[in-house]
């Protein structure tokens, strides 16, 4: 089915091990050992883990506890997110110098489309290899990238060959490469999604797409069309050069767990503050107020109302913030609070992509 959608050349560069390896990178004692950026305390999370730590089992998001468990000798480092931001921008402008079709995904990722790009050159993998490289040249880091026809392929052709390596699906390539693929390598299926298809009989992207579009979402909701699409190869989203925010928020882990209400209100107007600073840096102001809050045994809770207005004022937020933590009585302590602000003043300003013309002779679309 892939020949008779609108081709692209899409670049998914991927920094290797970012932050870690800018702690590396800034300090030589830190050069081959297993790090974690992240705190080191008992309520800490591994933010970055390096190479070395990896073959620990030392991931990112993992607690700090499991991961000196796991790493007896890990060596914890504070994060330096000024710095990371400043390498970040760095690797960005040598993006635009290749096109100006960029969609930032966070400090260490992003999308480019070189379909037509300033420098004029056919070849998506040479392109990416040259940006690498003066990525390397000019930050002393190892990116990864993945090229192919849309963004998700991309993504995950990047995962391939890192660290520092770089992986090139061809429009003729990408059913079979899709078909032989793990189904917990899809972009987008997660540990309790992956789970569930395994039940059903999906282990690979040929078993997915065996199963009708019907079949899919009925077990999966919305996300079965997204599914029965994507295995085929059909993922029609543009890079978007002027993402539009969604959402903004801040949340809180403790020292030690809280069950106080009284305390909670205390971290709460604190979380409030933030947003507020935040919000007022970014222009932007919300209608959907979200609470979030993590009980002691790690299950998950969210809470939210919408308002017929816009807020941004610290106030606004912290009283609607206290209607949702007093909606229902807590069903044990809470190690994390969070509140977040979304249906953003920012969506009605959001403008469709519009369509890609569809490449004339397909036969000579280099990669």
């Amino acid at each position: 089915m892939i020949e008779n959608l609108p081709l692209r050349k899409i670049i998914h560069i991927d920094m290797d091990a970012f932050y870690a390896s800018v702690e590396q990178l800034d300090n030589p004692d830190l050069r081959g050992k297993a790090i974690a950026v992240g705190g080191s305390s008992q309520r800490g999370v591994v933010s970055a883990a390096s190479y070395e730590a990896r073959k620990f089992g030392v991931k990112s998001a993992m607690s700090s506890v499991i991961a000196k468990r796991n790493c007896p000798h890990l060596i914890f480092v504070k994060p330096r997110f000024e710095r990371y931001r400043e390498i970040s921008q760095r690797i960005r402008e040598i993006f635009f110098e290749y096109t100006d079709l960029v969609e930032p995904l966070s400090l260490d990722e992003a999308y480019l489309d070189v379909t037509e790009n300033k420098k004029g050159n056919p070849s998506a993998s040479l392109i990416a290899k040259e940006i690498r490289g003066k990525i390397k040249k000019k930050t002393g880091l190892n990116a990864s990238a993945g090229i192919s026809v849309n963004k998700f392929i991309a993504k995950i052709a990047s995962d391939f060959n890192k660290p520092n390596g770089q992986k090139t699906v061809n429009p003729e390539e990408v059913e079979e490469f899709l078909e032989i693929l793990d189904i917990r390598k899809f972009h987008g299926v997660g540990k309790v999604t992956a789970e569930k298809m395994y039940m059903l009989g999906i282990f690979t992207g040929k078993d997915l797409k065996q199963k009708s579009q019907e079949y899919l979402t009925e077990k999966f909701g919305k996300s079965g069309a997204h599914y029965y699409n994507v295995v085929r190869g059909i993922h029609l989203s543009e890079v978007k050069p002027n993402r539009i925010r969604k959402s903004l928020g801040a949340e809180r882990t403790f020292n030690e767990n809280i069950s106080s209400e009284i305390f909670m209100l205390e971290r709460l107007e604190n979380i409030a503050e933030e947003i507020e600073r935040r919000l007022i840096k970014s222009n932007v102001a919300g209608k959907t107020i979200t609470l979030k809050i993590k009980y002691s045994d790690f299950t998950l809770q969210t809470r939210s109302k919408t308002i017929s207005f816009y807020v941004s004022s610290k106030e606004l937020i912290l009283e609607n913030a206290k209607e949702l933590l007093y909606q229902e009585k807590m069903k044990n302590s809470v190690r994390l609070l969070g509140i977040s602000l979304s249906n953003l003043n920012t969506d009605k300003n959001e403008k469709k992509p519009e369509g890609v013309k569809k490449v004339e002779v397909q036969l000579k679309f280099e990669f």
